[in-house]
């Protein structure tokens, strides 16, 4: 819950969600990926895909990303043995 938390608190500043604010993060970090972001709710996705309009600066990103490491996650998030 505390990344969920600081992402909420992160996207509020930006007026955006979430979940946006996470794929701008993989598309800023990641630049040869492609986020493919997943959902049975149509608008859901629409809301998602706009992600790629978000902008991170270089200080907003340090911030995510000094945040994130601060984070403690606890248990294997690993792929299950694949």
């Amino acid at each position: 819950m505390p990344i969920v938390k600081m992402l909420r608190a992160f996207a509020d500043r930006k007026n955006v969600t979430p979940a946006q604010i996470s794929l701008a993060w993989m598309l800023r970090k990641y630049p040869n990926v492609v986020p493919i972001p997943g959902s049975k709710n149509k608008e859901r996705i629409i809301e998602n895909l706009d992600y790629a309009e978000i902008t991170l600066a270089d200080a907003e990103l340090g911030q995510l990303e000094s945040e994130l490491n601060r984070c403690k996650v606890y248990g294997h998030r690993g792929l299950g043995g694949f």
